[in-house]
């Protein structure tokens, strides 16, 4: 028996054009004091990444692709690294050798690394009620006259979409550098993509420009409402300012939702005018009769997916606000000032109200991959028995 072991070391979550890097790691555990200790050989390994697609079909409509087989024989010596999978292998990777003809003794191990950049031209990572992507690592292994094995080892890609033109020249550095230290010059290059890419990051999503908004109905002004910015990175803060003593009309209750909309192309749907996918990642409701400001604040999770587009699929992210107003002025109670007994206030019992919503559209940008990896599903890890 020997033991394969692949660990992605730096974490399971990736920009795309970043370089992967896995060490695996083969391990004859029979110690030579068995014995039945005996040395293992195996024929060869190889590893690649490939992205996975499946989609509903109850709400996409796909081209027929033939009665292609997904199923590999146990005989065959052809390694397809989507073997067995569920959907259509949509991308992958050429496959590395990792080796031909180990052989380990009893109590030997040797360990190997793969490296590889993650594609620039494929989907990001995405778990929808319609279309999913997923990225595996797939290590083959194989014994002589056996069957070939396959290790899984799934991980996470971030794709940068939608990002606006940089304000500086593309040969420029973006973030400051230090004239006294000394910086050896391959490793800055081969560094320097993904450098480039989170400073270009990190400088969109941190650039303020206030944004005010009237908020109406058709009996009158209701609040003026206030938000920083509408790119953001995932793992920040939405942060939205309401001011309600310039308003008309009484807001008794307001909430905000941050919602994600997936939608099909339409040569795709399912059926013609099919409802786009609304999910909703937290909510913030409060009340605010006689409030004259109010403000919410709502995180972005770290585990959802930014906003990309595809032939088939695309994802936006907006704010979904509703308010409840009355259709009549309220007059505030009056406090007496040199009252000194207890006073309760009581809230009326039946008002008359009007219901009205509004979508405001935000960008959702990848983070740091490193930052990402914490709250992952995936651990990078993953083993067989061979």
């Amino acid at each position: 028996m020997i033991e394969v072991v692949a660990s992605m070391a730096r974490g399971p979550v990736f920009l795309a054009g970043e370089v992967m890097e896995c060490l695996i790691t083969f391990t004859n555990p029979m110690s030579h004091l068995s014995t039945s200790a005996s040395s293992e050989m195996l024929a060869w390994a190889s590893a690649q990444i490939h992205c996975q697609f499946h989609a509903s079909e109850s709400r996409v409509a796909l081209p027929a692709q033939g009665n292609k087989q997904d199923v590999q024989a146990e005989s065959d010596t052809v390694l397809i690294p989507s073997r067995g999978e569920r959907g259509q292998c949509m991308l992958d990777t050429p496959p590395k050798i990792l080796f031909c003809d180990l052989r380990l003794d009893p109590g030997e191990s040797k360990t190997y690394s793969y490296s590889e950049v993650v594609p620039n031209d494929g989907p990001p990572s995405f778990r929808g009620q319609a279309v999913k992507y997923v990225y595996k690592l797939t290590i083959g292994c194989q014994r002589v006259n056996s069957p070939i094995k396959l290790l899984r080892v799934p991980f996470r890609v971030l794709v940068l979409q939608g990002m606006p033109e940089p304000p500086f020249p593309q040969d420029e550095e973006v973030s400051p550098s230090n004239p006294f230290l000394e910086e050896e010059e391959g490793s800055h290059r081969d560094a320097r993509p993904l450098e480039r890419a989170l400073d270009i990051l990190m400088v969109t999503t941190s650039r303020r420009c206030p944004h005010m908004f009237n908020i109406t109905n058709m009996r009158g002004k209701v609040a003026k409402f206030c938000i920083f910015k509408t790119v953001y990175r995932l793992g920040e803060d939405i942060i939205g300012t309401f001011n309600f003593s310039e308003g008309d009309i009484p807001c008794l209750q307001y909430s905000v939702s941050l919602q994600s909309e997936e939608e099909i192309q339409q040569q795709y749907q399912r059926r013609p005018g099919q409802a786009v996918s609304v999910t909703g990642h937290g909510r913030h409701l409060e009340s605010c009769l006689h409030t004259a400001s109010s403000h919410f604040s709502l995180p972005i999770p770290l585990n959802v997916t930014p906003g990309f587009s595809t032939d088939i699929v695309t994802l936006r992210w907006r704010l979904h606000f509703e308010f409840v107003t009355a259709r009549e002025p309220m007059e505030p109670p009056t406090v007496l000032q040199n009252q000194s007994e207890v006073t309760v206030w009581t809230g009326a019992e039946h008002v008359d109200v009007d219901t009205f919503s509004w979508d405001l559209p935000i960008k959702v940008l990848p983070t740091n991959p490193a930052l990402a990896s914490y709250v992952s599903q995936f651990t990078g890890t993953n083993s067989i028995n061979i």
